[in-house]
């Protein structure tokens, strides 16, 4: 997401932490719910009336709603749309593709997480456009540990996803979380090595590759908020919250929820488990 408001670096107490975990926790089981939904037919504002319902099930507060007048609890974005977009009564059509973003608050601390969903069967070389992306995070997030420094992990991201041919998005970038949503240091996903602030013990950030299959270039529709690519191709995001844990790098949100609704095995997370 943009990010609005800058602040100094503050890490983050392993307490801290844990009640990020919780945080972290509740957006990625939302995600997890919201992923037996999402089919041909259904409308992202039924998405969106789910998920607040859920977050609001859980003690929390959906991060998103309110946020800098943002009016929904997701930001719901198809296809061509990159990120930010509104939640509305249009059904999902077979062949889309749909990144869903979801924050909460608990306990005074955020929870950020996103997953591009295909809706039924898509076209190959946008099933291999998200499945880049998520490899990109990855790629990146392994970056995030002591000895290294913000771009870093945008230098990776960037390397990946350009030699597989993808546009990487410049004017949005991931950013620190914890008491405010969007904290410092802004994460871009392109960089160079060895350049930026150095990574600190206690550090929660939100590492979220945005990925168009053609050009890097968007535009922004006069709704002030959704965001789209120029050219009108697909886009992809994902989003994990990470912290960095006695030098290395672990994951306090999680894509398990997703996966164990539709069925997938995975083990992409195993060297990044927080818990």
């Amino acid at each position: 997401m943009f990010v609005k408001n800058q602040l100094m670096i503050k890490p983050k107490t392993r307490e801290q932490i844990e009640i990020m975990y919780e945080s972290a926790q509740i957006v990625s089981r939302t995600l997890g719910m919201l992923a037996k939904e999402i089919k041909p037919g259904v409308t992202t504002l039924y998405l969106d009336k789910l998920a607040e319902d859920y977050i609001r099930s859980q003690g929390a507060k959906p991060g998103f709603l309110g946020l800098y007048d943002f009016p929904n609890t997701l930001c719901v974005s198809p296809n061509a749309q990159v990120v930010h977009g509104i939640p509305n009564s249009k059904p999902l059509q077979e062949g889309d593709i749909i990144s869903v973003d979801c924050g909460a608050l608990k306990n005074g601390y955020y929870g950020d997480h996103a997953y591009t969903f295909p809706v039924g069967e898509v076209a190959p070389e946008v099933a291999e456009l998200l499945k880049v992306t998520k490899e990109s995070l990855y790629i990146g997030i392994r970056e995030f540990k002591l000895g290294n420094r913000v771009e870093d992990v945008g230098y990776a991201i960037q390397t990946y996803c350009e030699r597989h041919g993808y546009g990487v998005v410049r004017e949005l970038v991931g950013h620190g979380v914890g008491t405010k949503m969007h904290e410092d240091p802004e994460m871009p996903n392109y960089g160079r090595k060895g350049k930026g602030k150095k990574f600190v013990e206690g550090m929660v950030v939100a590492i979220e590759p945005m990925i168009n299959l053609g050009t890097k270039n968007i535009k922004q529709l006069r709704d002030g908020w959704t965001i789209l690519t120029r050219d009108g191709k697909p886009s992809a995001h994902f989003e994990h919250d990470v912290a960095l844990v006695e030098g290395k790098p672990k994951l306090l949100s999680t894509f398990k929820y997703i996966y164990e609704a539709l069925g997938i095995e995975s083990h992409e997370e195993d060297e990044f488990l927080y818990k």
